[in-house]
């Protein structure tokens, strides 16, 4: 028994690999026309808006990587051992003034 259908267009289904259409057969997807109106409605419609706490957040964040890197390990282990050793003493008008400072 053989297979006796012959394709008279000599055009194979797009599915097989190495398979040609007609050019008449091809239609584009969208034509000049619609691709302007589409591109003209993205380009009206689509648009970023970034929250002012993150710009802040990111300027802020640049000028920090900007400075210079401040060494306190002497200081902290300084105080560290005066706390210890209980000879650390709290200027209590030192701190009231740094809250004034501050606050007001």
């Amino acid at each position: 028994m053989s297979n006796n259908i012959k394709n008279t267009n000599n055009i194979r289904p797009p599915f097989f690999p190495g398979s040609t259409q007609s050019p008449s057969r091809i239609k584009a997807r969208n034509d000049a026309k619609r691709k302007q109106e589409l591109d003209q409605i993205t380009k009206d419609h689509t648009s970023v808006s970034i929250n002012q706490k993150i710009k802040d957040f990111s300027r802020i964040k640049k000028m920090v990587d900007a400075s210079r890197e401040i060494d306190n390990s002497d200081k902290i282990m300084d105080l560290k051992n005066r706390i210890k050793s209980g000879t650390y003493m709290i200027d209590e008008g030192k701190i009231a003034e740094k809250i004034l400072e501050n606050e007001y």
